[in-house]
C-alpha cells in the first residue's frame, strides 16, 4: 500500500524550510494533493557525567505556550557534517563543549507532515567554557539525574517526543 509522490511544486520557502504541494497517486488509483514541509536535518546534543546526570535545558516553546526540558538543538548548516553540528549547537546553547560525541538514534517526528530528521548525539564528557552564546534559548541549564527521566517524561515536562525518545534510550543505556 505505496503512495506515490508523481510532482513537486514550492509553495513557500526560507532559510529554514519549504513548502510543498504534492501530486500523489493512492494505490488504489486515486489521486490527491497534499501539502509536505521540506526541512533541513536536525542535530541534537548532551552529555551524562560519571554521577549519570544529564545536560538539559529548560526552555519555553512559544508555538505551543509549553515549558519543557529539551536538548540542545539546532539545524546543520549546508556543508556540515552533523555530529559537529550537534556539538556546535550543544556549546552555544548551554556553554559545555561535549567530549567525543557518539550517534543515540535519528527520529522522523512529524513524517506525515515533514521530511525532518533529527539526529541525537550523546557523549560521556563536557567542559564548561563559560556562558552560553545563545543563552535566550532556554531560562536554565542543569544536570538533572538521568534516573529521574521517566518521570519527568510521564509528568509531561520532556514534551517534544523525540527529545522524550532520546533521553528514554539513554536512561536504557547508562542505568539499564
Amino acid at each position: 500500500m505505496q503512495w506515490t509522490n508523481l510532482n513537486e511544486q514550492t509553495v513557500y520557502e526560507n532559510r529554514w524550510f519549504r513548502v510543498r504541494l504534492a501530486d500523489v497517486a493512492l494505490p488504489d488509483g486515486n489521486r490527491l494533493d497534499h501539502f509536505l514541509i521540506r526541512m533541513r536535518p536536525v542535530a541534537v546534543a548532551t552529555s551524562v557525567n560519571a554521577a549519570n546526570e544529564v545536560l538539559l535545558l529548560w526552555r519555553h516553546r512559544f508555538i505551543t505556550d509549553s515549558w519543557g526540558w529539551e536538548l540542545a538543538a539546532g539545524v546543520v548548516e549546508d556543508g556540515e557534517e552533523i555530529a559537529a553540528a550537534a556539538a556546535r549547537e550543544m556549546e552555544e546553547e548551554t556553554g559545555w563543549r561535549p567530549g567525543p560525541l557518539r550517534h543515540l538514534m535519528t527520529v522522523e517526528p512529524s513524517n506525515g507532515l515533514t521530511d525532518a530528521r533529527h539526529h541525537l548525539y550523546w557523549s560521556e564528557s563536557a567542559t564548561y567554557t563559560g556562558p552560553p552564546q545563545d543563552g535566550f534559548e532556554s531560562s536554565r541549564r542543569e544536570w538533572i539525574p538521568l534516573k529521574l527521566v521517566p518521570d519527568l517524561i510521564a509528568r509531561g515536562e520532556v514534551p517534544a517526543a523525540g527529545m522524550a525518545a532520546g533521553l528514554l534510550m539513554l536512561h536504557a543505556l547508562r542505568l539499564g
